[in-house]
């Protein structure tokens, strides 16, 4: 496979050259361009072109991210180059603002949530779509222009990876697959840099990932795809050991009242479950024989029932929570046996973990071992750490190969990604 600069370089000498309409004056970004080369001396692009050659490279790939206005932005930009080696008069000044902003719109799109449905529970860990002015002060701050549209062009480690095999797919086969676009379209949301943990919804799998690089995985098991486990992100602040395991209430009427009904309230006591008065903090602990089982399995009532931390509880010896609306977090098992499994679709929408320990120890630095056998033992984490929910059925792998993974949940199916028109 060819590395992405080279891919994407090869790419450009087969796009086809679009009209070139577009002027600096009839873009949204002209006025903030006027005013940042009002208070210029001297050009930035014309002066590098290296820099040249990596933004008409972008943006004539840029359709591969659902920016499909770039092609004709490049187009017009070096039909203003040409202009001006030809003496054109004004097109130098012409050209050196369009780059400008067809950089600010590019950087902007692919900044962009695109379309990829992605639930925030963090809102700091969204997207930040940057002003024209933060754009052209970063430009005016750099001191490798090429190198800032690289960066800008790559996003990620994992994006920049498909975007490289995107661009040779359609070099040799045409239009990239939808599983390719979906695939990259999410991987432009995640982070640049840092630590963080990734939870790949698709391949059922988990990354710990520091600094672009995957440090460690392990297999999962996802909401099964009538629950399906959302895209996500979030930040987690603590490790809770020796975890309650609060019932889901469907689960409640479906499964636990029926057996309360069929066994008698024994069966509780036997499965380690206890019955608290409602879902409130503070809730206390009720007597089973006081609830009508017959009117939760029919729904007509809810009940909270918990299963007490221990052998056989259902989150296992610790959990992950980060917090969100939808309830969804990472946790331990004592169902050993999903992990067997080449299709690990089986929860209501929570991440199993194939070693809790493991990931305990990546995020606490030091072995994740409770201190006491104290039920919801919380233990906060030094700094939070971002977890990312995606569904990636196209994936680079570190040896430059791609793995792929069947489309589960069918989110392949839907429109092809497209970002806002310039215009």
């Amino acid at each position: 496979m060819l590395g992405a600069a080279a891919a994407i370089a090869a790419l450009t000498l087969s796009v086809p050259a679009a009209a070139a309409t577009v002027s600096a004056e009839s873009l949204p970004t002209a006025a903030a361009v006027s005013s940042f080369y009002a208070g210029r001396s001297q050009p930035l692009w014309l002066e590098s072109p290296r820099a040249i050659g990596a933004l008409t490279a972008a943006l004539k790939t840029s359709p591969l991210d659902g920016f499909e206005d770039g092609p004709e932005l490049a187009a017009s930009i070096e039909q203003a180059l040409a202009d001006a080696e030809a003496g054109t008069p004004g097109a130098a000044q012409e050209a050196e603002r369009l780059m400008s902003s067809a950089f600010i719109l590019y950087a902007q799109a692919m900044r962009w949530p695109g379309g990829a449905k992605v639930i925030y529970a963090d809102p700091a860990l969204a997207p930040k779509v940057p002003t024209p002015a933060e754009v052209l002060a970063g430009m005016a701050r750099s001191d490798d222009l090429a190198a800032l549209v690289r960066r800008t062009a790559e996003v990620n480690p994992i994006h920049a990876a498909l975007k490289a095999a995107a661009a040779e797919d359609s070099r040799f086969l045409g239009e990239p697959s939808r599983a390719m676009r979906g695939s990259l379209d999410r991987a432009r949301l995640l982070p640049s840099d840092g630590r963080f943990v990734l939870v790949d919804i698709a391949s059922q799998q988990l990354m710990m990932i520091d600094e672009g690089k995957v440090v460690d995985r392990m297999k999962v098991v996802v909401g099964k795809p009538e629950m399906k486990t959302p895209l996500m992100a979030g930040t987690l602040r603590q490790v809770t050991f020796n975890p309650y395991w609060n019932v889901p209430v469907d689960l409640a009427a479906s499964n636990i009242a029926p057996n309360v009904l069929r066994q008698g309230v024994g069966w509780l006591k036997a499965k380690n479950y206890e019955v608290l008065s409602g879902w409130d903090a503070d809730a206390r602990v009720i007597d089973p024989a006081s609830v009508d089982w017959q009117a939760v399995a029919d729904g007509r009532i809810e009940a909270r029932v918990r299963q007490k931390p221990g052998r056989g509880n259902m989150m296992g010896a610790m959990k992950f929570e980060f917090p969100n609306e939808l309830g969804i977090y990472l946790h331990d098992t004592p169902a050993r046996n999903l992990f067997d499994e080449a299709a690990r679709t089986f929860s209501s929408g929570c991440v199993r973990l194939e070693d809790a320990p493991r990931l305990g120890r990546w995020l606490m630095g030091r072995d994740a071992v409770a201190a006491s056998s104290q039920p919801e033992l919380n233990v906060a984490l030094g700094a939070g750490v971002p977890v990312f929910l995606t569904y990636l059925t196209v994936r680079p792998e570190a040896d430059g190969s791609l793995a792929y993974a069947p489309d589960i949940y069918g989110l392949d199916n839907g429109e092809e990604p497209k970002l806002a028109a310039v215009r």
